[in-house]
């Protein structure tokens, strides 16, 4: 019996001792995330409007919010990202001081590290939204270029199919002609416009001249590269021809585009040069096309294209033919540039005629430069540009000049200019040298992407920045000729969102000092806009 007792005790203890090797160690963990921050008992009453709602710097505003008083101390009051003065504090309110550069936008409160917003603010300036503009709605995509007619009217030419709510029931293709004031021109006809994005516009004597990415206009859409000529009236210049027939076939008139000549590729700039046109873009071919000779394939309504290679610079007469007297030696096409070019030519002033190339490549025509450069009027290199200078280090994006102060503003992604620090934007004297009164500040969250002097020497700067020299300026910026925030009245606009192309001084309908703004942009200033505005500064 005691040994069945004891086989007993030691069956059990060993059950026992396996039942606890198998069990497997029980590991505590501490949470993942720790707790979150307790939320802030302060609260705008956002159905509140500041009092007053609108005002310039100086002004004081009393705004509704509970339950800052007892974080008075910590508190931080900012218009649209720069930082007010807190004056007073009450169970059921703020009142604050609107500060130096503030600009429309949201108000809010931080506090340690936690942001509570506010209404949106006014901040009264100089720069508006003209009220004499017409054009309210804008287009519908990019406007790339205007042309100013001799009586007063103006023709803009773009990617859009839209011009203020007019080409809804019936599309304007990519150029539309204006009044000053905006409003649509309904007597000028251009059929189905471009198939493609225009660039570019130009006047000869009693022919237009139309450039960018297309390959048709109107009802034609064939025998079209990229540039052609139009009437006055919008159509399409065409002349009748006779193509090739076999002799069994009948003999007929065929209407094809009267400039025979264009390119491979865009065409960003078309110049008026006397009585022929310059063409620059990323091309690297002009062609042209035959129509009275048969093709291996069709031996009816053939065409037969032509080509020859030319980069980035041509010549060409008003009927579309390649002028090889401007950039060719004998048969041999110049070089060109090894990377993409952009352009600016000087239409007036000592200066008229030469070309200024920049963009993203190092070398022009076989010559070292730094991503900048400046043609004469015969296509030549301009020696007396930049002289003893490198240029930029890296590349430029864009170039204005103004012809009242003689002076370059030159954007890009460089950080140094003929070796002199320049953070992503320089100015320049017309010999291309650097204007060292002029010094670019440092931006946060983006850089410029497009800048123009004015006559008056002010600098109207936009792009993807977010500050600039430590103040809050949402994309849009207005600098002195030094460099510096030009006065906060002048820099009080709130968000602009998008790109500008162009910008013309001009003036309102009841004379007051304007800017005409193209490109491709919705917000100006918090305001829906679409891609043209003219703005006033008072």
């Amino acid at each position: 019996m005691k040994n069945v007792l004891k086989n007993y005790l030691f069956t059990l203890l060993s059950c026992l001792f396996m039942l606890s090797s198998c069990v497997k160690e029980s590991t505590f963990f501490s949470e993942p995330y720790q707790e979150g921050k307790p939320a802030l008992p302060v609260v705008f009453d956002r159905s509140q409007p500041p009092v007053p709602a609108q005002g310039s710097e100086g002004t004081l505003v009393k705004l509704k919010i509970a339950g800052l008083s007892e974080f008075r101390d910590k508190a931080v009051f900012k218009f649209n990202g720069q930082q007010a003065e807190i004056i007073n504090v009450t169970d059921t309110e703020v009142e604050v001081r609107v500060p130096a550069y503030a600009s429309t936008g949201v108000t809010s409160i931080t506090i340690d590290d936690i942001v509570v917003f506010g209404p949106e603010f006014d901040v009264e300036g100089k720069v508006k939204i003209d009220p004499t503009w017409e054009a309210i709605q804008g287009t519908n995509n990019w406007v790339n270029n205007r042309l100013v007619l001799p009586d007063g009217k103006v023709i803009f030419v773009g990617s859009f199919t839209d011009y203020n709510r007019r080409g809804l029931v019936r599309p304007i293709n990519r150029l539309v002609r204006t009044y000053s004031n905006g409003v649509y021109d309904v007597s000028w006809r251009t059929g189905l416009g471009a198939n493609g994005s225009l660039n570019s516009i130009t006047q000869i004597g009693d022919r237009y001249y139309i450039a960018g990415s297309f390959s048709g206009f109107d009802k034609k859409n064939e025998s079209i590269s990229n540039v052609t000529s139009l009437h006055l009236t919008g159509g399409l210049d065409s002349i009748g021809i006779k193509p090739f027939r076999r002799p069994d076939q009948a003999d007929t008139t065929k209407y094809v585009p009267k400039f025979n000549g264009g390119f491979n590729s865009a065409v960003s700039k078309l110049y008026p040069d006397d009585d022929k046109l310059i063409a620059t873009g990323n091309f690297r071919y002009y062609v042209s096309r035959r129509y009275d000779q048969p093709n291996q394939r069709e031996t009816r309504d053939s065409v037969i294209l032509d080509s020859i290679e030319i980069r980035h610079v041509a010549r060409l007469n008003l009927d579309g033919t390649l002028d090889k007297t401007f950039r060719f030696s004998g048969n041999t096409p110049f070089a060109g540039g090894n990377g993409s070019v952009a352009t600016l030519r000087h239409q007036t002033g000592a200066l008229k005629g030469k070309i200024v190339v920049f963009g993203s490549f190092t070398t022009f025509d076989k010559v070292n430069v730094g991503y900048i450069t400046r043609l004469n009027q015969n296509g030549t290199i301009d020696e007396t540009f930049n002289t003893g200078g490198t240029g930029a280090d890296y590349a430029i994006s864009n170039v204005t000049f103004n012809e009242h102060t003689q002076k370059y503003m030159v954007i890009g992604q460089f950080k140094s200019f003929n070796g002199k620090p320049a953070q992503f934007m320089t100015l320049l004297h017309a010999d291309g040298t650097v204007d060292e009164s002029f010094r670019a500040r440092s931006f946060v969250g983006g850089t410029a992407n497009y800048a123009k002097q004015l006559n008056d020497g002010l600098i109207v700067v936009s792009g993807s920045f977010l500050t600039y020299d430590g103040i809050t300026r949402t994309r849009f910026m207005i600098l002195k000729s030094d460099g510096s925030l030009a006065a906060s009245d002048l820099n009080a606009t709130g968000q602009f969102a998008g790109s500008i192309t162009k910008i013309e001084e001009t003036t309102s309908e009841d004379g007051k000092r304007a800017l005409l703004l193209m490109g491709n942009f919705n917000k100006f200033n918090n305001q829906d806009v679409s891609n043209l505005i003219r703005v006033i500064i008072e």
